[in-house]
């Protein structure tokens, strides 16, 4: 096998948030996840359900949805990484869940219009959710090897705004040439590209087909540069990963430090992942926008989340990543409440509104900012904060606890909001439950040591082959 310099191999790392971020952005956020809401609303109006009605119901369809993929990743991920490091075959696995994500969120075209093939469009949306997050289990344990502790915070800065820079032109792209606005026609005034139906919403439901064939051609440099050796690490098989994973499991328990980020990150990260995927479907379903103002939201948030990711990196490098995290989460604290106090009729619970007001779409707009800004740079600085407590040769399981942190509680948020959204048959209000999780979080990271406890994590877990 040829060598591969460092250089190339952080690129190739790099290119993996670049191939998988139009998921993020375009699937969950910005075209697909309020296009569902939006037909799925529709289709409970046409059974004679009642408009706030339709719209609690639509929030739940999909807030249930994240909830069980989310708890499924939860209790399998740590058990998948044990496995990887106790083999020494990571790159296997990847190849597997590409293909699944790849073959699932194709399928994603079949979101019709009427509404008939939601549950199906659900259930493929899930299954690519998983893929693309047991994927990227298997992509930041390479993390640790490309550089030491200093470098860690800018480089996993840099290949999340990297990812968000693709996410943005992956979205002006879908806006350019196939999301339809009034009459089927795009933001250019021409049909979608490739001859498809606006009037069928063609083009928007090609969101699936696009995001499947961006992921293909851009993790070229992926598969090129970034290579595992055919040596194991260690002998064993499942029965020796749960072993592994059961000692781990305890010394993480015995590691105060780590056991409080991964415990304040289950929750912050889970609320941050709920203004994720409820940040479109919330404007849809409160604010009354139209898919091309929650376009424009997402092109706004993209931008800032590229920028801020950068800038986060930088002070990562710099402080370490803890000051960067707990600043992160007090500007998400301010956005949830924006966001929940604000509707057509008053903004921050107490200033009165006139009709046709424009102040709640401004108010949203810098809300998507912020939520760019700090979603990522609280995402890059969680990565490198892992690192500082990850043994050195069990990368994989330790970022398959990572990933069980950040879904143990995933149905949490989703299942809150959809609570409720259904108790209170609202769903500004339904959202409130996401200001409590930041806050939890928050609480937590008081006893987070900022340089980690690696080295007592390596003295402590299972000895290096």
């Amino acid at each position: 096998m040829a060598e591969v310099s460092l250089k190339k191999r952080i690129f190739g790392w790099m290119a993996f948030d670049w191939a998988t971020q139009p998921f993020y952005t375009l699937g969950l956020t910005f075209i697909f996840g309020p296009y569902f809401a939006d037909v799925v609303s529709q289709h409970f109006l046409d059974t004679g359900m009642a408009e706030q009605a339709a719209d609690a119901q639509a929030q739940s369809i999909w807030s249930w949805g994240q909830a069980l993929a989310g708890l499924f990743i939860a209790f399998t991920a740590p058990i998948l990484g044990a496995y990887a490091d106790s083999t020494g075959r990571r790159m296997p696995w990847l190849i597997l869940f590409s293909i699944i994500y790849v073959v699932s969120v194709w399928m994603l075209w079949f979101m019709v219009p009427d509404g008939s093939a939601w549950l199906f469009c659900l259930v493929a949306f899930s299954i690519a959710f998983v893929a693309a997050e047991f994927a990227l289990i298997f992509t930041n344990a390479i993390l640790p090897s490309l550089g030491n502790e200093e470098e860690i915070g800018r480089i996993s800065g840099d290949g999340a705004a990297l990812g968000y820079w693709g996410g943005l032109v992956a979205l002006l792209i879908m806006l350019g040439f196939f999301f339809e606005l009034e009459a089927g026609k795009t933001v250019t005034g021409l049909d979608p590209a490739f001859g498809l139906n606006g009037l069928e919403r063609e083009g928007t439901r090609a969101v699936g087909p696009f995001i499947a064939i961006w992921f293909v051609v851009f993790m070229i440099p992926y598969w090129l540069f970034v290579r595992e050796g055919r040596t194991p690490n260690r002998q064993g098989g499942i029965g020796q990963a749960l072993g592994d994973l059961k000692t781990s499991l305890k010394n993480v328990a015995k590691r105060k430090s780590l056991l409080n980020f991964l415990i304040s990150s289950m929750f912050y990260r889970d609320a941050l992942n709920a203004l994720y995927a409820f940040g479109g479907v919330y404007a849809v379903l409160v604010l009354d926008w139209q898919l091309m103002q929650v376009a424009i939201f997402g092109v706004v948030g993209v931008i800032t989340a590229a920028v801020g990711t950068t800038i986060a990196g930088r002070f990562d490098r710099a402080k370490g990543p803890k000051p960067v995290i707990l600043f992160c989460i007090w500007v998400l604290i301010f956005v949830s409440f924006a966001i929940v106090s604000t509707s057509r009729e008053f903004t921050f619970f107490i200033i009165a509104l006139e009709e046709g007001s424009n102040i709640p779409d401004a108010v949203l707009y810098v809300c998507g900012s912020l939520i760019g800004a700090a979603g990522g740079g609280i995402y890059s600085a969680s990565r490198s904060m892992m690192v500082r407590h990850t043994h050195p040769e069990r990368p994989t399981e330790a970022f398959g606890l990572f990933a069980l942190s950040g879904k143990a509680t995933a149905f949490l948020a989703p299942a809150l909001i959809g609570l409720f959204t259904i108790l209170l048959q609202d769903a500004r209000l339904g959202f409130s439950p996401v200001i409590a999780l930041f806050l939890v979080g928050l609480f937590l990271l008081r006893w987070v040591n900022p340089k980690g406890d690696r080295a007592e994590w390596s003295k402590a877990s299972i000895p290096a082959p």
